[in-house]
């Protein structure tokens, strides 16, 4: 039966309608689609896709209650493992884990998991399911530093087990990089990342905002004055890498996480908005990973004709193989076999255009991914007024500097093994603070095996 029912299509905006606006790209099943998409799940024995899962989310058991049509069932099961599921269904790269895992994909399609744990989060909102079974407190508190995916799960499974769980967030809103990085029309804010958050605090998990942990308040603080037992640092990755290359420091040239921060938490790209964003005509995005993606087409809906300049080819980018469609789907160029070697500007400083050299594949480098070498006597120059770097970012050195005891690593990264122990006792680390810019379901999976490894820490104290 499953084999041979062909993979339910998820129905999306028409490109040409979304690439002028914020709304979400993609819409979702409708009932009828989930019940037959969830009908292709062998309800295989030994599920590689539950291996292949960073959090283990228990997916045919919740894909076999969906064919059921037991949608709070289904709710439930992924409620154990992942307190994000909205979120994760939109964002999580399942075609290289679950999916890219599922027995399906092996002859034909994988089945949709993503969209199948998306449609039962969403009905769960829209129908006000929720699942907050806790222990009662415990008497004891853990601080987790940081409101991202990682600081979230990590402080969901703690308060499940009973610990009193404060939040600090360095930002006016909750959230990390679902509130200022993925734009509105990957992940809506208002509905899915709050009302998820929501969820969160339902636990009992307090969350204050507005705190620059390292200034505001240090670990030591946490510990000494605050009466912390355990502390968590998923910080994130928010310090942006640019190239050094001449011209970096033209007006018209911004990060990406600048660029998203602005238009995302701020609401930059509505009229009238009290913190501009300046896009220009034409827009260079230089990199190939998502935030490339979410870049170029946030700065394509501000009304810019957008080229992604990347040095390898397109078998090589990093980003997910549906965001690299959608964008080509909404008219945004790609020049791939490009590396730019000079920022160029006018008599008042600003950018006028980005000089390029073109590039050929040579051999492996350390990734496995072969490495691109400049072909001499190749350059040209991009007409462009604006430039976005997005070349990924690295942890702000600001907590571990202020954390005597806490030991980094050359990449200013926290050293933390798989559990999340560092080098300081009582206080883990995990995610993009430790590993640096990664996906938000390799957060979670880490702040999940922090929570565990605090929860194990705080039961052996004397």
């Amino acid at each position: 039966m499953a084999a041979r029912i062909p993979r339910v299509p998820v129905r999306e905006q028409d490109p040409e309608i979304r690439a002028k606006n914020f709304k979400e790209v993609c819409l979702g099943y409708s009932d009828e689609e989930a019940l037959l998409e969830a009908k292709r799940c062998l309800n295989c024995k030994k599920p590689a896709c539950m291996t292949a899962c960073p959090v283990s989310v228990k997916i045919p058991f919740f894909i076999a209650q969906v064919a059921a049509g037991n949608f709070a069932e289904a709710a439930k099961i992924i409620a154990i493992d992942s307190s994000l599921p909205a979120i994760c269904g939109r964002v999580c790269p399942q075609e290289c884990q679950c999916e890219g895992s599922c027995v399906m994909g092996v002859k034909g399609e994988p089945v949709a998991i993503g969209k199948l744990e998306r449609f039962v989060a969403d009905w769960s909102r829209e129908n006000n399911v929720k699942f907050l079974e806790k222990k009662p407190f415990n008497g004891k508190k853990v601080a987790v530093v940081g409101s991202g995916p990682g600081g979230l799960a990590c402080a969901s499974d703690l308060a499940k087990l009973g610990y009193g769980v404060t939040i600090f967030e360095v930002l006016h809103k909750p959230g990390g990089v679902l509130t200022y990085g993925i734009p509105e029309f990957r992940l809506p804010k208002d509905t899915v990342v709050a009302a998820e958050i929501e969820n969160v605090k339902a636990l009992g998990v307090k969350i204050e905002t507005n705190v620059v942990v390292g200034r505001t308040i240090t670990i030591d603080d946490m510990f000494d004055k605050e009466g912390f037992d355990a502390v968590f640092i998923g910080s994130g990755a928010g310090l942006p890498k640019f190239m050094d290359i001449p011209g970096e420091n033209l007006n018209g040239v911004v990060s990406a996480n600048e660029f998203l921060t602005r238009s995302n938490l701020m609401k930059a790209y509505k009229e009238g908005s009290r913190t501009p964003i300046y896009v220009g005509n034409k827009v260079c995005v230089v990199g190939g990973g998502n935030v490339a993606m979410d870049a170029a087409r946030t700065a394509l809906r501000l009304g810019a004709e957008v080229t992604v300049v990347y040095r390898r080819t397109e078998k090589e980018l990093p980003a997910r193989a549906e965001e690299v469609h959608h964008a080509k789907e909404e008219g945004i160029q790609f020049r791939l076999l490009t590396n730019p070697v000079e920022i160029v500007g006018n008599e008042k400083g600003w950018v006028t255009g980005i000089k390029c050299e073109q590039m050929e594949l040579g051999e492996p480098d350390a990734s496995g991914r072969r490495s691109p070498v400049a072909v001499p006597d190749s350059h040209f120059t991009i007409d462009t007024d604006v430039v976005i770097m997005a070349l990924g970012t690295s942890p702000n050195p600001l907590i571990a500097q202020t954390t005597p005891g806490l030991e980094r690593n050359r990449k200013g990264g926290i050293v933390a093994n798989e559990d999340g122990v560092t080098s300081r006792e009582g206080v883990f680390a995990g995610g993009d603070a430790v590993t640096g810019a990664a996906t938000v379901i390799l957060a979670m999976g880490a702040g999940k095996r922090a929570a565990a490894a605090i929860d194990e820490y705080l039961k052996n104290k004397k």
